[in-house]
């Protein structure tokens, strides 16, 4: 569908009043910027209560290193994407950062070799 500029613009700003578009940003390249190392790392709590689950939850977002937290189920509790400089920046992190929170019972890291596909994209279908 060929917009004019007008129409254009009315469409997004109602995309952005309605809540569908979040913001803006930039993509930076992380390996130009020294954080090419991925890690996603399982973490297992000592006691899943909401006092422990909100404590972790504010410490994780106050860690810049964190790109993606999420709560899962199965066997664990959490998931975390972190972009780090190199292995002694893990070591930091990992030591006097994420097993130092409270209520952290294990951690399971798993080392990117080769980022094959990043994309926050949403698939949507256009209308006809």
């Amino acid at each position: 569908m060929n917009l004019s500029p007008t129409p254009c613009l009315e469409r997004v700003r109602r995309l952005e009043r309605e809540g569908f578009i979040r913001g803006y940003r930039a993509e930076l390249d992380p390996d130009l910027l020294g954080y090419g190392v991925i890690c996603f790392i399982e973490v297992a709590l000592d006691r899943t209560t909401p006092d422990v689950f909100d404590t972790f939850r504010d410490r994780i977002l106050a860690m810049p290193e964190v790109m993606e937290c999420h709560m899962i189920t199965g066997g664990l509790d959490y998931l975390i994407k972190v972009r780090l400089a190199d292995m002694a920046d893990y070591r930091r992190f990992l030591g006097d950062g994420l097993v130092s929170l409270p209520g952290v019972k294990a951690t399971h890291t798993y080392v990117v070799m080769e980022e094959v596909k990043a994309a926050n994209l949403i698939p949507v279908d256009e209308p006809a």
